[in-house]
């Protein structure tokens, strides 16, 4: 998203002091209090992502545009907000479910999220499958390991785990759409999980499935599981602002770059782009996003035609023909590829964790620096006092 701030900002308090905060944000409920010191603040907030469809449209990822359009999730994929990580805790400190309403106060505002906020909001609709992790078999015709074979570029790869090294690259972009934005967790993103699978397939054949069921299953997940990150940041900030709760004074942390599924994001996943298009290398070809292998002339003259100036650099398509100089990978050799993917996965996910720790890290401490100088005034104050009052 061009125009977002590049960095995180604190905005200085003129309301609640850091000794008050607490009561500021339940209302002076010393139970709550207690259960967001004990356990809700003790956990991670999700690191969110957002994509851009002006974006894929440029990149002519115009297969995974329609399946998403298809979906109606173009409103909610692209929302953007500052984000406020100390009231999106106090959000889920709060939160409870009550038919098809979520029910949570913050900050004395007591906030009815029913089916019209959510179209208001996100312009999601409370229709389609419902799918959770008990009831996959309501999708017709679905089975996991053909599916996911299907979406493999090589297919005939023999499953051990479900792994999105090897897959194509509109089923690997619509993966990472889900992991980190639709249904988004805070590490294993390497590994499409049983509740992944049924979601993408559902995508890709545009099954309409209820998202505001999904997303809220998923909320509830993220409560009761202490190992889960809290999911949908920028969503819940939104419905913040919708209910127009005060933000002043609060902690606020903007949309990066780092935050945003750009080419950047598909590099990483091994894809390069030649003559305009999105390719992977995969046993020493270029192939395509539907699987086909594109030619070392082909793929030259492709990228002659995107750049006439640039003419072939040295080395770029040193593999493309390496078909001709060695056999076919043996198995062995594809297997340990395909191990070297997910490794290379593991190693980027691990590195986003350390990412998030140390900002989680920065903003307690900074926290505390404030909760600091909040005492240290305090006590300044007291022995103004005790000055001012008359000896006896």
């Amino acid at each position: 998203m061009a125009g977002t701030p590049p960095s995180t900002k604190r905005m200085k308090s003129r309301g609640v002091k850091s000794s008050g905060k607490l009561e500021g944000w339940f209302a002076g409920d010393t139970n709550l209090i207690s259960k967001y010191l004990l356990e809700t603040s003790r956990k991670n907030v999700n690191t969110p992502k957002v994509v851009s469809f002006s974006w894929m449209k440029q990149q002519k990822l115009d297969s995974v545009r329609s399946v998403l359009k298809e979906q109606k999730l173009k409103r909610f994929l692209k929302i953007t907000w500052n984000i406020y990580p100390d009231l999106v805790k106090v959000f889920y400190t709060n939160l409870t479910f009550d038919g098809d309403s979520l029910i949570s106060h913050v900050k004395c505002v007591d906030m009815v999220i029913t089916n019209e906020v959510w179209s208001a909001v996100t312009g999601l609709k409370s229709s389609g499958l419902s799918i959770n992790r008990g009831n996959l078999g309501i999708v017709e015709d679905f089975n996991k390991i053909q599916f996911y074979k299907s979406c493999l570029k090589n297919p005939h790869y023999k499953v051990r785990n479900f792994s999105v090294g090897g897959l194509k690259l509109d089923e690997r972009l619509v993966a990472f759409i889900v992991s980190w934005i639709l249904t988004p967790r805070g590490s294993n993103h390497s590994t499409l999980s049983e509740e992944d699978l049924p979601m993408i397939y559902c995508i890709m054949n545009k099954v309409k499935i209820n998202w505001i069921h999904t997303i809220k299953e998923h909320m509830r997940k993220a409560m009761r599981f202490c190992d889960f990150h809290y999911p949908y940041a920028i969503l819940i900030s939104k419905f913040l602002h919708y209910f127009e709760v005060d933000i002043e004074g609060e902690l606020a942390e903007v949309i990066k770059p780092s935050n945003e599924i750009n080419s950047g994001s598909l590099s990483k996943m091994r894809f390069t782009k030649i003559g305009g298009r999105w390719v992977s290398k995969y046993g020493g070809r270029w192939v395509s996003k539907y699987g086909g292998t594109i030619e070392g002339n082909e793929a030259e003259e492709a990228a002659m035609q995107d750049d006439p100036a640039a003419g072939p650099q040295k080395g770029m398509y040193h593999d493309i023909n390496m078909e001709e100089r060695m056999p076919s990978m043996s198995s062995f050799e594809m297997q340990m590829l395909n191990r070297m993917d997910t490794f290379a996965d593991n190693q980027r996910n691990l590195y986003d964790i350390c990412e998030s720790r140390f900002t989680n890290m920065d903003t307690r401490f900074s926290t505390l620096d404030e909760q600091i100088e909040e005492v240290q005034r305090q006590i300044l104050e007291l022995q103004f006092q005790r000055e001012d009052s008359p000896s006896f």
